[in-house]
């Protein structure tokens, strides 16, 4: 096993890593039909209206573990009428559960505990930004060739840097 490990480089294994947990979260949403991934007990989503403003913004990502034990004052991500909500409990009455978004001047309509994804654990923000940025051809390019910099520099077997005879 310590031979196979040192013939494998660290940038390959860290890809193999990426591709199994890409292709894992592919698998969930197109060969078995789920409407969102999991993965180790959680799942993420993209906020896409403004609703629970100024606590999460329009495109940040929250992370949700799953469960169903919430309580008052948790921000939780749940289906209603084919959409995912993220919004905070307000109120737990029996097995009625009341949210409302932190930007919204009204209740939304009670929800029962079964349709709760999860409880929001951890917030991504100015995801926004950083999706710009990636987009960005020049930022794309500027990665690879640094990429391509630091594997010819640094990891690179060191006898394919010894010039030939």
């Amino acid at each position: 096993m310590k031979k196979i490990l040192k013939k494998i480089d660290f940038v390959t294994l860290f890809l193999v890593i990426i591709l199994i947990i890409v292709s894992f979260c592919y698998a969930q949403l197109k060969v078995f039909g789920k409407e969102h991934i999991e993965f180790c007990g959680y799942t993420l989503f993209q906020v896409i209206t403004g609703s629970m403003e100024d606590t999460i913004k329009i495109k940040d990502i929250v992370i949700v573990k799953l469960t169903d034990d919430v309580k008052e004052n948790d921000i939780i991500t749940y289906k209603n009428d084919g959409n995912f909500v993220t919004h905070r409990i307000i109120r737990i009455e029996d097995d009625q559960i009341v949210t409302k978004g932190d930007a919204n001047n009204s209740e939304d309509d009670p929800i029962r505990k079964g349709d709760i994804v999860g409880k929001v654990v951890f917030i991504i923000s100015n995801v926004a930004v950083w999706i710009q940025v990636l987009k960005t051809p020049q930022v794309i390019i500027a990665i690879l060739v640094t990429i391509v910099a630091i594997w010819l520099l640094f990891i690179r077997p060191k006898d394919d840097r010894k010039p030939k005879d």
